[in-house]
């Protein structure tokens, strides 16, 4: 067998030199927007604040829930919590839109 009956380990090596071209094109790495998020009960002890303006690429409820709850350790499952856009209820599956408030809820032990 000689050298040259198999290609160079190299072919090609230029193109993984170049930056990643899919860059911000990936799920989940759209368009920056700007939410403020609210904290109650519990959440707003685990997260150490009531309030905070975000910069995210979240583009539904959930997908906000899962960012602040990694941020900020928040434990409780979101079937048992409730979330809001703007002082009304909606769903986990609700879009974000730039300058939303949205409103995090833990779940609610009652008798």
């Amino acid at each position: 067998m000689r050298a040259n009956d198999n290609p160079a380990p190299n072919d090609g090596a230029m193109a993984n030199d170049d930056p990643v071209p899919n860059d911000g094109a990936m799920a989940g790495e759209g368009p920056m927007i700007g939410v403020t998020a609210r904290y109650f009960a519990v959440f707003r002890e685990q997260a150490g604040m009531a309030t905070e303006s975000l910069k995210t690429r979240a583009t539904t409820t959930a997908e906000l829930h899962a960012e602040v709850a990694d941020r900020h350790g928040l434990k409780d499952p979101i079937a048992l919590c409730k979330v809001a856009i703007n002082d009304e209820l909606v769903g986990w599956d609700r879009t974000l839109s730039e300058g939303d408030v949205v409103l995090f809820f833990p779940p609610v032990a009652g008798g």
